[in-house]
């Protein structure tokens, strides 16, 4: 007889040897020493393929008190060799029904922890392979627990959820049709997992509206809240084509009726529930807990009110505006995150609130709230910011789909705001433009004080004047003196001094003093010293052996492309360009007021 084969028919023979001492003991009597016997012949019976044997020991009635005090240390070799069987193995087969044994036969409690140490010990690619197959077993040996059954439920979800949040979310179609870690199934797997503590809330519930054992609820909503930020805040959630059902589609779907049965979801999506959360000692430990709490409402903001999960559920009689306000500390909670998936759920999440609004209908009363003054403010961070180029464009447009809901007086108000923050000439300049068109409705549609007279005229402070007088850089600030000058020409031209509808002639000294004469000076300036640029440039051309020479710029403190001279020479001739079309439109401003000015007096003689 070969060597292997006895040794293996010897760890057999020491199983049964340990079986038969310790059937003839009290379950009081059993030793330490005993366990480790166990364990250790049971752990080479399946190492040397004897699954079999192990089973048939496990499975006979005499066994049945030894295998509830020690079979739980079976575990870990009996994962081991799960994994290590290829899927049509018997051997494999057979180490998953002594898993089922154990399951039905064990100790709940010892077995429990046993479950819970394999999951927490298991790693990287190892990670969803071993929570789906011990997920069953878990589910078993938690519904046999008496005692302090939630804080079991609360425990295994908590650790499952730990392990799996390292592992990267499945983002584009090819990526969760692949499923390389296995998460997408994972996730499938664990709400299935959670159904009958969910199924034992609600029947508990239905028997009494006081029902007060609320504990396992809140094991439950905590383990929602999780699964909101993990994965469901990082998922691609859209329908994908070629995908029947989306795996984390389905999964939210599922988060989203637990949190309706539990009677959750209504209190989550419009209150500002206070959390029984634990005391932290240290405050940046309540800070994280916050965070995540704030992560978790904001994406289940996204997943009802943009993907509409939960809509049947949703009470018709809250205003758009109500629904907005509700919503805006969550949309800010995502757009000041920088990644992809985050940000678009933001600026989706505000898109749809303010789709279900009608143009002017946003009372101003509302940029009282912070987060009405904040959420514009981070939308142009991203506009400004963002590397993501059609994410800069979605924002520009919810930016103007924002502007479009208030009230007129709550147009005047933002304007002022983000004319005073943005701190970033395109963006200035596009709100100058949105102020024109204000003026012009008021002018030729409605009348609208906030417009006209001394409203406009204290608004037209802020837009007619240089930041830093003629000083200013007025090659970084061109968008936002464009956009002054087209606004101070419009006025002079629809607005006649006998009629002053927009205050404009009423402070045209001022506008002279503050805006018009700096930028005369400052265009002079400016010119004087690119055409310096360019001759020295030039000169310098001729003095090197190849116009190929190079020089290095930095920009906010990134260092650009080399460029030559020849392209140095462009940027300087863009620049010149720019201040003479400045100047240009300037000479026209001036020339119009001059010509209303002459008209004026000449009328008066």
């Amino acid at each position: 007889m070969p060597e292997e084969q006895s040794q293996a028919i010897m760890a057999v023979d020491e199983l049964q040897a340990i079986i038969q001492r310790c059937q003839i003991l009290e379950e009081a009597d059993f030793k330490g020493e005993d366990f480790n016997l166990f364990q250790v012949a049971g752990q080479k019976c399946l190492e040397d393929g004897y699954a079999a044997q192990l089973l048939e020991v496990i499975q006979n009635e005499k066994n049945k008190v030894i295998i509830k005090n020690m079979g739980w240390n079976l575990i870990s070799p009996l994962v081991r060799c799960i994994f290590m069987y290829k899927q049509e193995d018997d051997k494999r087969e057979h180490c998953l029904k002594i898993l089922d044994q154990l399951a039905q036969l064990c100790n709940p409690k010892e077995l429990f922890l046993g479950l819970l140490e394999q999951i927490e010990q298991t790693s990287g690619e190892q990670v969803c392979q071993t929570v789906m197959l011990l997920l069953q077993p878990l589910q078993t040996v938690l519904l046999k627990l008496q005692n302090k059954k939630a804080y079991s439920v609360g425990l295994s979800l908590a650790m499952i959820m730990n392990q799996l949040t390292p592992l990267p979310v499945p983002y584009t179609k090819q990526q969760i049709q692949e499923d390389k870690l296995g998460l997408c199934q994972c996730c499938k797997a664990v709400v299935d997992f959670a159904k009958p503590f969910v199924n034992e809330v609600v029947k508990n519930m239905e028997k009494s509206s006081e029902y007060n054992d609320m504990e396992l609820k809140e094991e439950l909503l905590k383990f929602c809240m999780r699964s909101l930020k993990y994965p469901l805040l990082t998922a691609q959630l859209e329908q994908l084509e070629g995908i029947e059902e989306h795996p984390f589609r389905h999964f939210a779907t599922e988060i989203i009726d637990i949190l309706w049965d539990i009677r959750e979801l209504m209190p989550l999506v419009f209150l500002h529930r206070k959390d029984k959360s634990p005391h932290w000692e240290k405050e940046e430990f309540a800070d994280i807990e916050r965070k995540n709490s704030a992560d978790s409402l904001a994406c289940l903001s996204y997943l009802m009110f943009v993907q509409h999960f939960g809509i049947d559920c949703f009470p018709m009689v809250f205003s758009p505006s109500y629904i907005l306000q509700c919503n805006m500390t969550r949309i800010e909670v995502l757009l000041k995150r920088t990644e992809e998936s985050m940000l678009s759920k933001g600026l989706d999440l505000f898109e749809s609130c303010l789709l279900r609004m009608e143009d002017n209908s946003l009372l101003h009363q509302y940029l009282e709230f912070r987060d009405f003054i904040n959420v514009p403010q981070d939308l142009v961070k991203v506009m400004t910011l963002c590397p993501i180029e059609h994410l800069r464009k979605k924002s520009l447009n919810i930016l103007q789909l924002f502007i479009d809901k208030f009230d007129a007086e709550g147009k005047y108000t933002l304007f002022r705001c983000l004319l005073k923050t943005s701190n970033h000439a395109g963006v200035e300049g596009y709100i100058i433009k949105n102020i024109k068109d204000q003026i012009h409705l008021s002018l030729t549609a409605c009348d609208n004080i906030w417009f006209t007279g001394h409203h406009l005229i204290s608004l037209l402070d802020l837009v007619l004047l240089l930041p830093e007088g003629a000083e200013t850089d007025l090659l970084q600030n061109s968008d936002r003196i464009m956009a002054s000058l087209n606004l101070l020409r419009y006025l002079v031209i629809k607005d006649c001094e006998s009629d002053n509808q927009t205050g404009v002639w009423t402070t045209l000294a001022k506008i002279e003093q503050n805006f018009l004469k700096p930028l005369h000076v400052g265009l002079n300036m400016s010119k004087a010293h690119y055409e310096a640029e360019i001759k020295n440039k030039k000169e310098n051309r001729r003095e090197a052996h190849s116009s190929n020479t190079v020089c290095s710029v930095t920009v906010s403190g990134e260092k650009m492309p080399a460029m030559t001279t020849e392209m140095q020479l462009q940027v300087l001739h863009s620049a010149l360009f720019t201040f003479d079309l400045i100047e240009s439109v300037l000479a026209r401003v001036e020339e119009l007021i001059e010509v209303k000015i002459k008209a004026v007096m000449d009328g008066s003689s």
